[in-house]
């Protein structure tokens, strides 16, 4: 029995990985490359193994940087199943096809400059309909249930607390008479998020594949991130500006619509106009709206006792182009929910052209920006960024909000770790180089755990 890397080393996007029972191939996640245009190339590469001898995939949840290959997976030879929870499984229907629908539009541009310079067209990474059809590949499955999926693995998903659906994967191997246990963290949520429950805990394991996104820092307290907010808030509105929110389609959005709706007299929302610009993300919050039975006993009890927890009666649901484009005339009193997360596409970008230049308009970013993108520059002040080959300048008011994370941060990690009895050797992924190392140094000095930063390739024995 062996594991292979071949994602998410030493960089937080692309999670791949590949275990070796007996004469099976179980892929553990298939997900994208992000950042760079050039780091995202990498995405049309052959794979490092033939995904026709697969036979089966587990994936711990529907974030592109996890799930975002399984279409070409499957376009290039995989004929298995797909093994997840079921709301991750209805979340993937509709981000995988807004991925395949971002591939066309791409490969489209692209071939426009082609053809002006007269040179071979290029395909997109995967379209729609690809998208629509691997759909059919999922197995939806629920939280502590042990279910075998092939000859010698048994498959046990806990709740990760990350986003909705997501998942600790166990694996229990058999090869002839030796068995071991892996498990796989996924995205380890953040204790104490609205909406989801807290991170399940893990006892047992052999091997401990590990997220280390935050490995390197401390989130600030909730209750100083909820105040933050609310200051963001009221200073954007004594300013007369808007407010500009790049989330992430899935989890942060719904995550914002509920803080908003409750903190929607503190925080004075009720003087906005609230868009929700995101076709995707508002089909993802009616299958937020769906699965209350995962939520967490606060989150229940408002839904028993008012409804829709992302509701708001101020929130405009922006599907169509037009509906977007008319948001860019207002120059005061919006706050604009719109991805992409880490700007590089999608709808923010016309709202940055329109907004990012203006002294009162502020940018509020709520999530994880990896290197390379538009919005890291953003984190990192950048006084210019470029918008469809214009520089334009950044006046606005950036506020980033560290503490409104998905991802547990090192105490977290450390927490979590910190359930297993028997110390199992670590291996640590998705994270940047910095905050393996850290997360590695503090394993070893508090629980003596032998822990690695996996690099690309890498085979363990199991």
């Amino acid at each position: 029995m062996q594991i292979e890397f071949f994602g998410a080393t030493r960089e937080v996007t692309g999670s791949c990985y590949l275990l070796h029972v007996g004469k099976h191939r179980l892929l553990v996640e298939c997900g994208m490359i992000q950042g760079s245009r050039q780091h995202e190339r990498h995405n049309h590469d052959p794979f490092p193994f033939d995904p026709a001898k697969i036979d089966a995939v587990v994936l711990t949840h529907a974030h592109i940087d996890h799930s975002g290959r399984l279409p070409l997976l499957i376009k290039r030879g995989y004929r298995g199943r797909i093994h997840t929870h079921r709301a991750t499984a209805d979340l993937c229907a509709i981000m995988l096809e807004d991925c395949g629908y971002l591939n066309e539009k791409e490969a489209q541009w692209e071939n426009r400059k082609r053809q002006r310079k007269g040179l071979k067209l290029v395909e997109p990474l995967y379209t729609r309909t690809e998208a629509r059809q691997a759909h059919s590949h999922f197995r939806s499955l629920e939280y502590g249930r042990a279910e075998e999926i092939l000859p010698g693995v048994k498959l046990t998903l806990r709740d990760a607390g990350h986003i909705l659906g997501s998942a600790i994967a166990e694996l229990v191997l058999t090869e002839g008479s030796q068995s071991r246990k892996v498990v796989f963290s996924g995205d380890v949520g953040h204790r104490g998020a609205p909406i989801l429950r807290d991170p399940e805990p893990v006892s047992q394991a052999d091997l401990v594949v590990l997220e280390s996104t935050y490995g390197d820092r401390l989130h600030r307290a909730w209750d100083e991130t909820w105040h933050e907010i609310g200051e963001v808030i009221s200073s954007a509105r004594s300013g007369k500006g808007n407010i500009l929110i790049p989330a992430f389609a899935v989890g942060r959005t719904q995550e914002l619509l509920y803080v908003f709706k409750q903190n929607f007299d503190e925080w004075g929302i009720g003087n906005w106009q609230v868009f929700l610009d995101s076709p995707m993300a508002i089909e993802a919050t009616e299958v937020y709206t769906n699965h209350a039975k995962v939520y967490d006993k606060r989150a229940k009890q408002i839904n028993r006792q008012s409804g829709d927890p992302f509701s708001l009666p101020n929130l405009h649901l922006s599907e169509k182009t037009g509906d977007s484009m008319k948001i860019n005339q207002i120059a005061s009193g919006a706050i604009i929910v719109a991805g992409s997360g880490m700007c590089t596409g999608g709808r923010i970008k016309h709202h940055l052209k329109h907004n990012i230049w203006r002294d009162h308009a502020h940018v509020m970013i709520v999530g994880f920006q990896a290197r390379g993108t538009p919005g890291r520059s953003l984190v990192d002040g950048a006084q210019y960024i470029r918008l469809w080959g214009e520089t334009v300048q950044v006046n606005a008011q950036v506020h980033t909000i560290g503490g409104l994370s998905a991802h547990a941060d090192q105490q977290g990690l450390l927490d979590w770790y910190g359930h297993f009895e028997s110390r199992p050797r670590v291996a640590l992924v998705h994270g940047e180089p910095e905050a393996m190392f850290a997360l590695s140094g503090r394993l070893k000095s508090e629980y003596r755990a032998e822990a690695i930063q996996a690099e690309f390739g890498q085979k363990l024995v199991l």
